[in-house]
């Protein structure tokens, strides 16, 4: 996955409608808390084997809602010029730091 190839494809998107007036840092993390919520609420009620084991369709929907929240995510640290790639492999070498023994 090029992550600089996605966020061009998602400017062009943006552009092309006329929607970066409403990419605020703001509305880009709220945009994706309302994905990560609809998320949620796929397993909602579920047991935990049946988060592990959605139908086909519910799958999907899954998907589509991780995609939704990565491609906000995307947009977010575009416009607080943040590298997701260098944000992410920080994290990971944190958490490596943190809780390897």
């Amino acid at each position: 996955m090029n992550l600089d190839e996605l966020t061009a494809r998602l400017h062009a998107i943006r552009d092309r409608n006329d929607w970066r007036q409403f990419h605020s840092p703001k509305n880009l993390a709220m945009a994706a808390s309302v994905e990560m919520a609809e998320l949620v609420e796929i397993f909602q009620w579920l047991t935990e084997e049946q988060s592990r084991q959605l139908p086909p369709e519910k799958l999907e929907h899954a998907g589509q809602e991780v995609g939704d929240i990565v491609l906000y995510l995307l947009l977010l640290c575009s416009e607080l010029g943040l590298d997701m790639e260098q944000v992410v492999r920080a994290k990971l070498a944190d958490s490596e730091r943190r809780f390897s023994s």
